[in-house]
């Protein structure tokens, strides 16, 4: 193996985070040439391929994924001895790349996630939104906001917080068709839920647990979907409370018969976990799921509901 230089490793974790070319050249102040030049002498000196070229931009392969601990390792320890001589919060740059369900990504996450900006200007934030979770164990994610528990892998895993969800109905379908009495007149009433074999995760079949039997007519993967497809009066679903009751267009129904709760999981990398920019994301993270917890709990606007059917 030829003599590696160790700045190359920065250049290496710049490109890996920021995938092209022209943004891990605005990130290191090294213009895009060079930042090519440095990445082949790296490989060269390693006598590997560390990425491939994608429509995506940069992807790591297999043997840039391997170096990519080893890298942040060596950055996290290089910016810890910094800290400890200045005193600074040198490293709170960089990106963190979030895998989130859609639901709370875009009800919660990304809905306040300007508060997170102003606070860290110099951290870039990827919210990979899609049916199903990047793995951090496969380091394709920093953080994983997951539905459950993982069983196994490299990981520091714990409870973010526990979250309710209840059955809605528009307000104009409950004017027209009137609301459901009782978990039986459910039946009468069109239904909007998931696709089965498009679950992504067993967390996600509710109906069974209100009643067996109960089979939606309206489907779709999308959760964000199903609240459009609730609020313009297609049919009655479940939702999280933290979509339902954020809608001045839906009404909970039935909120003494139909209450389900569910966990979100909070999973990083062990190796990135103490990451300046990660832990910043996870103490923000905290803080708005405190400030937010009667909406994620369903009890901001429970008494309304039960007060509309008396």
């Amino acid at each position: 193996m030829q003599d590696l230089n160790w700045d190359d490793l920065r250049i290496f974790l710049a490109l890996a985070r920021k995938a092209k070319l022209s943004h891990a050249a605005r990130a290191t102040g090294v213009d895009a040439t060079t930042i090519s030049r440095r990445i082949a002498r790296l490989e060269a000196a390693l006598g590997v391929r560390l990425f491939e070229l994608s429509p995506q931009g940069h992807v790591l392969t297999s043997h840039g994924r391997a170096l990519l601990p080893a890298a942040e390792t060596a950055e996290r320890g290089a910016l810890n001895g910094l800290n400890s001589i200045t005193g600074s919060n040198a490293g709170l740059g960089g990106l963190v790349r979030v895998s989130l369900s859609e639901g709370f990504g875009t009800w919660v996450v990304a809905r306040r996630l300007h508060q997170f900006r102003e606070a860290h200007p110099d951290i870039a934030v990827e919210l990979a939104i899609s049916s199903g979770f990047l793995s951090p164990s496969k380091r394709e994610a920093d953080i994983a906001i997951m539905l459950a528990r993982p069983r196994a892998g490299p990981l520091v895993t714990r409870k973010l917080t526990d979250y309710a969800l209840g059955l809605y109905a528009a307000r104009t379908y409950c004017s027209e068709y009137g609301a459901p009495e009782s978990i039986p007149a459910l039946q009468r009433h069109p239904l909007v839920g998931y696709i089965d074999e498009m679950i992504y995760a067993p967390q996600l079949r509710y109906m069974d647990e209100i009643a067996p039997g109960l089979s939606p007519e309206f489907r779709s993967s999308s959760i964000n979907a199903q609240y459009h497809m609730i609020s313009t009066s297609t049919g009655i679903g479940v939702l999280p409370c933290f979509i339902g009751d954020s809608s001045n267009e839906l009404v909970r129904i039935l909120p003494d018969d139909v209450e389900i709760t569910r966990n979100f999981w909070m999973v990083i990398h062990r190796d990135v976990r103490h990451l300046a920019r990660v832990d910043a994301f996870v103490r923000w993270l905290d803080a708005i799921v405190n400030d937010e917890r009667a909406l994620l709990m369903g009890h901001a606007n429970v008494e309304q509901a039960r007060n509309r059917i008396r």
